[in-house]
């Protein structure tokens, strides 16, 4: 059995937002990476992935996203063996300034241009590919959305 997790590509005047997961996370602890979270079991639902994203945005760093267009899928295997199926959405910035609302999750915020990025040795190489795809789908989009 897998994990479901959401993660949002939060895209607002031609940067990332970023955030160093909290020390006290289970697996990456420290890692930069996306903000989401866990899919919770609801029964029959619609719309799971898209509502756990914009809830999970919103208690971990304050602000309100809209405007879900799927980016990519994988899989990856936690520190404790657990594994995951982790989605990632291209999102809206709606409003709100983005803070560390839930210090268990996220240590610090930050937005970040695609080129501070891809040039960071800090930043994982499969959130180097998420950004790139989520860039392309902005590109390709720009003139249908507002991101």
């Amino acid at each position: 059995m897998f994990i479901v997790n959401v993660e949002g590509a939060i895209y607002k005047d031609e940067k990332w937002l970023i955030v160093r997961r909290s020390d006290k996370e289970d697996h990456a602890p420290g890692a930069l990476a996306l903000v989401g979270g866990q899919v919770d079991q609801e029964g029959n639902s619609t719309d799971i992935l898209e509502r756990t994203l914009i809830r999970e945005v919103e208690e971990e760093v304050g602000i309100t996203v809209s405007n879900l267009a799927y980016v990519n899928s994988s899989s990856f295997v936690t520190d404790s063996g657990v594994p995951v199926i982790d989605i990632v959405f291209l999102c809206s910035y709606e409003f709100g300034e983005p803070f560390v609302k839930d210090p268990d999750e996220v240590a610090s915020v930050a937005w970040m241009s695609t080129q501070e990025i891809m040039n960071s040795e800090e930043i994982p190489s499969f959130l180097k590919v998420n950004i790139g795809l989520a860039d392309d789908l902005v590109k390709r989009n720009s003139a249908s959305f507002s991101y």
